[in-house]
């Protein structure tokens, strides 16, 4: 087989990450591994193994005809069997598509807001889909959804997974109190709530003000980041809650991170908990998308549902009055990443589909 993966931008994303994963994977699995970001270029650039193929289209326009030319020229050069789309470069798949109609497609959904779905707009995706061998859905519901209102008819849910990132020089410092820092990965975007982070820790402040929360992952510089920072400030958290935007060494973040958490309302399976997993710290989660398939309650983490601040509090509580639940959540959750989520069983699962798929 001859894949390549194509994700609009290398930010530090749940999508952008696995775009990474599965072309650095692919390169010990199959004949060729690419990698092509269509739009902008980041931090996860210096994750992509030397093996994988990489190519930046720089594409400026919703339609751009020379950036679709250099990517056909790609695909003919190297032979490409299989286009791994992932997320909305779904649109630039299909063209490419039309243009070079023996390659085979695979649609990767990432969407977020998986709790939602009955808001999700449909016409330009029915209009496409047929075009596509298959569809990746990263939880039951897109699967469901891809399904009911696509009506796809080979459409495979596939686990995120994680993977021990490159070494990256450590260059992020957690602010506060060694060794009580809570964690929050999580781009600033308002499906993950980081208004409950804040709820959460005005009581905190109060109950054990040596404990800070810090929250990494891209600020867009939009109105939902510009009231958490507004928020911050209203509430006195100022010592408390900080903020980092995307940082390129979460290896090193999270080695020094105490608790980890997530606070969304919606997702598939996220990355961020994979990495907490994978680097076994404790974890507060909201009970959303497959998060429950990972964490089971008061056995390697706690559930909680969505916008509970007080039931988020005190498990958070529970975790910093007992240092050896949190060695015991942090370890056994690495134990159910290994077992449930391991690479090498995603990824083998994936060429399976494929060469079944993509004939």
């Amino acid at each position: 087989m001859r894949i390549i993966q194509i994700i609009d931008s290398l930010e530090a994303g749940g999508a952008e990450r696995m775009a990474v994963h599965y072309a650095n994977t692919l390169t010990q699995q199959i004949d060729f591994s690419g990698l092509v970001v269509t739009r902008k270029e980041g931090p996860l650039l210096n994750q992509i193994e030397e093996k994988v193929s990489y190519l930046f289209l720089n594409k400026k326009r919703a339609i751009d005809f020379e950036a679709l030319m250099r990517l056909r020229s790609y695909v003919n050069i190297n032979k490409i069997t299989i286009v791994h789309a992932h997320s909305t470069s779904f649109f630039l798949a299909f063209l490419l598509k039309v243009t070079c109609p023996s390659v085979q497609l695979i649609w990767h959904d990432h969407y977020g807001d998986s709790e939602f779905l009955s808001k999700r707009p449909t016409l330009a995706l029915r209009l496409i889909i047929p075009f596509f061998n298959g569809i990746i859905a990263v939880n039951q519901n897109l699967k469901k959804w891809s399904e009911q209102k696509l009506r796809a008819r080979n459409v495979l849910f596939l686990p995120n997974f994680p993977s021990t990132e490159k070494s990256i020089a450590a260059q992020t410092v957690l602010k506060g109190k060694a060794r009580k820092q809570i964690v929050s990965l999580a781009n600033l975007r308002v499906q993950k709530d980081h208004f409950l982070v804040l709820e959460v820790a005005k009581k905190l402040k109060i109950s054990h003000p040596e404990w800070t929360f810090h929250l990494v992952g891209k600020d867009f510089e939009d109105a939902y980041s510009q009231k958490i920072k507004d928020l911050i400030i209203a509430f006195g958290l100022e010592k408390n809650v900080f903020l980092y935007g995307t940082k390129p060494d979460v290896g090193n973040i999270l080695e020094q991170a105490a608790i980890g958490i997530l606070t969304s309302q919606s997702e598939g399976l996220p990355v961020s908990l994979l990495e907490y997993g994978w680097y076994k710290k404790p974890v507060v989660v909201t009970n959303v998308g497959e998060i429950a398939s990972l964490v089971e309650n008061d056995k390697n983490g706690f559930l909680v549902g969505a916008q509970q601040s007080q039931l988020f509090y005190d498990s958070i509580v529970k975790l910093i009055q007992n240092e050896m639940l949190r060695s015991n959540f942090g370890a056994a959750l690495h134990e159910a990443v290994i077992k449930n989520n391991s690479k090498e069983a995603v990824v083998k699962q994936y060429i399976n589909w494929l060469q079944n798929s993509c004939k």
